[in-house]
């Protein structure tokens, strides 16, 4: 019986291998920008996206081993999507170090000699090639596939759809989140924040659940119940993972998550804890919440008491209890897929989304 821990390490240990040993095969010039496409990559991440794949993979029959590729192509994908999203967010910290637009300013102001404004712009410039090379990375590493080298078409038909509908729908969540922080708070739904995670965050994992399938089935077969069941799945604990990591942001450890608490709320993101928290609140608490949110300056102890109100008012209660519904669903959406160790793994998966402390 394998454990979610134990399997979640394993998966994370073979893609960063693969990843490590792929990328070398393509070193970049200048120096800079070699360093910059594999910052994130050397760190390493959850691997939950990757897990999803595989073990989708092997829940309708396939070879967990042949989708590596994949999974590899699908971490790199969340990869590239992190470090523009820092630059969007101007988050300065990523995996416990520097983001990648960070490290390059400081780089370019320590071994170039620019000045602080080239600096930061030389950065900015880094870290989108970075991402730009990584995306390109990721693309390409879907058809090193076996399944896919097997049958082109499969290989053709991912990347048509991870290039097509799910960067859509990133790009569209990412510009929604940024729209809906410089709107009233009170003016944002918790429907139109949900709507924006299921676009920024759900798309993806709700893809890799999906070709997961395919590759299992080794064919394109979109329309089989149990890859429409795993698409389900993964799209339902896309939605978990992200309102968990809300939480996190307000509640969380800077150590444990690897960027600073609270720069949610300094940035002004819109979350279901905010917008309940907001409704709930009296003239007061919203007074001091006001101070905090969307303001870069914000002290220590403004963020301190923008999470008491957060709590006090019921936000994180009431995201915690979204996210739960969101798990349940998508067990139950699981259920068509045939009983397996796979499955169970993904069954744990969906519950890791909200039990994650990081």
């Amino acid at each position: 019986m394998r454990s979610l821990d134990s399997q979640l390490s394993t998966v994370s240990r073979k893609v960063r291998e693969y990843l490590l040993a792929r990328t070398r095969e393509q070193s970049l010039k200048p120096s800079h920008l070699d360093s910059a496409a594999r910052m994130y990559v050397q760190c390493g991440g959850k691997s939950m996206r990757p897990a999803m794949l595989l073990w989708s993979c092997s829940a309708v029959g396939g070879s967990e081993g042949e989708a590596v590729p994949a999974a590899a192509a699908v971490e790199l994908y969340h990869t590239w999507t992190l470090v523009h999203d820092d630059i969007i967010d101007r988050d300065e910290r990523r995996r416990g170090g520097l983001s990648v637009h960070a490290e390059f300013e400081g780089r370019g102001a320590r071994e170039l000699g620019l000045d602080a404004r080239t600096a930061a712009h030389y950065g900015l410039s880094f870290a989108i090639l970075a991402g730009d090379v990584q995306h390109a990375w990721a693309v390409g590493l879907l058809g090193r596939c076996p399944q896919a080298m097997r049958d082109p078409r499969l290989a053709l038909r991912l990347v048509a759809e991870l290039e097509g509908p799910v960067l859509s729908a990133i790009a569209q969540g990412e510009a929604l989140d940024l729209q809906h922080a410089l709107r009233p708070v009170g003016k944002v739904t918790e429907r139109q924040i949900l709507n924006m995670i299921s676009l920024k965050t759900a798309a993806l994992y709700s893809f890799a659940a999906r070709a997961g399938g395919l590759l299992g089935l080794r064919s394109f077969q979109p329309r089989h119940p149990h890859v429409r069941a795993l698409a389900k799945f993964g799209r339902l604990c896309g939605m978990a993972f992200q309102l968990q990591d809300d939480i996190l942001g307000v509640l969380g450890e800077d150590k444990r998550l690897g960027k600073p608490v609270g720069s949610d709320i300094r940035e002004g993101k819109r979350t279901t804890i905010l917008s309940h928290a907001w409704k709930q609140a009296s003239a007061q608490q919203r007074r001091t919440l006001s101070r905090a949110l969307a303001n870069p300056s914000a002290n220590d102890e403004d963020i301190r008491q923008a999470r008491r109100i957060l709590l006090e008012t019921g936000g994180i209660a009431h995201t915690r209890s979204l996210a739960r519904e969101y798990v349940g669903a998508a067990l139950e959406a699981l259920k068509p897929v045939p009983a397996s160790d796979s499955k169970r793994l993904l069954s744990q998966l969906a519950g890791a989304m909200i039990a994650r402390t990081r």
